[in-house]
């Protein structure tokens, strides 16, 4: 009976052992160890396997991960600017939320901001390209126009804003979503935010 006892806690004790880790290839993991978002505690964090010894691909994938986050960011501030009542001279019936996208019973010069907002996002998209190809880093959009000093800092600055940007980008696409999944719960009052 004891020899049965421990070895079901043997057995049990087994099954929370860390489980053997493939091994991963040795260049792309070296290819992304230094790079900028590379936080403790997670070190690499690529759950689905994307990230391979192509430079390009990795280049693109973070790219694209930027001008998300600087989307989120915008939609964070835009949603709690709303949230607190402030408005454009004009709109300050206009719901916030979800309900901003209807807009129903406002009047139609009202309702027409948002095809406006939706031509806006698509404009900015069209520009936020590398249309010289002098960019520094993935979503380096100045495209040697403008600089705001950016040129005259150290590399350790550079790096240390990039790192910045890129996790406040990370939050706030994690924020948005929250915000978006709690307004259609209903319960975004339990989470300290006003339900629209």
């Amino acid at each position: 009976m004891k020899a049965a006892l421990l070895a079901s806690l043997v057995a049990g004790a087994a099954a929370f052992a860390p489980a053997p880790k493939a091994p991963a290839s040795s260049a792309a993991l070296h290819a992304v160890v230094d790079e900028i978002g590379t936080t403790a505690p997670l070190g690499t964090f690529d759950p689905l396997g994307l990230i391979d010894d192509d430079q390009a691909k990795f280049d693109h994938l973070r790219e694209v991960e930027i001008r998300h986050g600087r989307c989120a960011m915008l939609a964070v501030s835009g949603w709690l600017t709303t949230a607190a009542g402030i408005r454009l001279p004009g709109m300050e019936d206009a719901p916030f939320g979800f309900k901003a996208l209807t807009m129903a019973g406002l009047p139609a010069d009202v309702r027409g901001t948002v095809p406006l907002t939706l031509m806006t996002v698509f404009v900015l998209t069209a520009f936020m390209v590398d249309s010289t190809g002098e960019n520094d880093f993935p979503g380096d959009y100045r495209n040697g126009f403008i600089d705001f000093g950016w040129d005259k800092q150290t590399d350790e600055w550079k790096n240390r804003k990039r790192s910045i940007e890129l996790n406040n980008g990370r939050a706030a696409q994690m924020g948005i979503l929250g915000i978006m999944v709690h307004e259609q719960l209903g319960n975004l009052n339990d989470i300290g935010l006003p339900q629209p």
